[in-house]
């Protein structure tokens, strides 16, 4: 019997051993399964990370890809518009090409037309003949001055100080006040001597020209011991001009004329400093003289 009850109690012993080792193997198992399964769920998270940034970079070389597309059509667009350009400036050089070489044909058979020309206008009533190459010859002259006045004026000159315009059968240079006058007075400044001494040379090279200089102020009142008013500004001013031409530059006083406008025959309204700045000017008009063109309204003096 004794060794039963022992046998029992080892039997007991051993199964209770057998269930606290399974038990542990368990328990140990489940924590490294726990374990395997948090690091699982860290690189799970770590991957959607991953793939976020990777989303938010595919986003921006998305925005940037549509940029470049964009700056391509700018690209190309700005391209075509080049070659247009090119296009037009080649056709432009072709026909400036085909004028000089129309000059040039020109100029070789330019003694058989004058001639023709001669013989037809011949046939033709002598006085308009004479008029219409007065005509030519007076457009001629004009234009060859303003091209010579323009070049010996442009140097050291704002453009809206002076302006040179052909009208009808005179030339015209406007000079602004700033640049001939001191402020509300007649006294020349320092750079209208210059500017004075180039418009003589070409007024010493046509002897056969007369030369007008007009005042013309804004409309501001003024009146001081040596003004009166307006009138009596534009006048000194012009007197001025004329006076240094002759003194200080040899021009035949015969020539010469001084005029006075006033306020008036404006270019500009008076109303904004822009516009009295405009009407604030000289006025130089080269001009052919009187008598030449009561020669031509004589009959008796059209060639025969």
């Amino acid at each position: 019997m004794r060794i039963t009850i022992q046998l029992v109690l080892l039997l007991f012993a051993g199964a209770m051993v057998t269930s606290c080792v399974s038990k542990k193997k368990f328990l140990a198992t489940k924590k490294d399964l726990t374990s395997q399964l948090e690091a699982a769920n860290k690189d799970l998270a770590s991957c959607d990370d991953r793939v976020k940034s990777m989303l938010g970079k595919l986003g921006a070389c998305e925005k940037e890809k549509e940029l470049l597309q964009a700056d391509l059509r700018n690209a190309q667009s700005t391209l075509k518009l080049r070659e247009e350009q090119i296009t037009d400036l080649k056709t432009q050089r072709d026909n400036q090409l085909a004028q000089v070489g129309n000059l040039t044909v020109l100029s070789q058979s330019a003694n058989d037309n004058i001639k023709e020309t001669l013989t037809q206008l011949e046939k033709k009533d002598k006085y308009i003949h004479l008029l219409q190459a007065a005509k030519t010859k007076a457009d001629s002259i004009n234009l060859a001055l303003a091209v010579n006045l323009k070049s010996v004026l442009k140097n050291g000159i704002e453009d809206e100080d002076v302006e040179v315009k052909v009208d009808k059968t005179v030339v015209f240079i406007n000079l602004s006040d700033k640049m001939l006058f001191q402020s509300g007075s007649s006294n020349l400044t320092s750079k209208a001597s210059g500017v004075l001494g180039n418009i003589a040379k070409i007024i010493q090279s046509r002897p056969d020209l007369e030369v007008m200089v007009e005042g013309y102020t804004d409309n501001v009142p003024i009146k001081n011991n040596c003004i009166e008013d307006n009138w009596d500004l534009s006048v000194k001013r012009s007197t001025a001009v004329v006076r240094t031409l002759q003194k200080n530059f040899d021009i035949d006083p015969n020539r010469l004329i001084a005029a006075g406008r006033g306020e008036y025959n404006t270019l500009a309204t008076n109303y904004t400093p822009e516009g009295r700045a405009a009407n604030r000017r000289t006025r130089i008009i080269i001009l052919p003289k009187l008598d030449q063109f009561y020669d031509l309204l004589n009959p008796n003096l059209a060639p025969k």
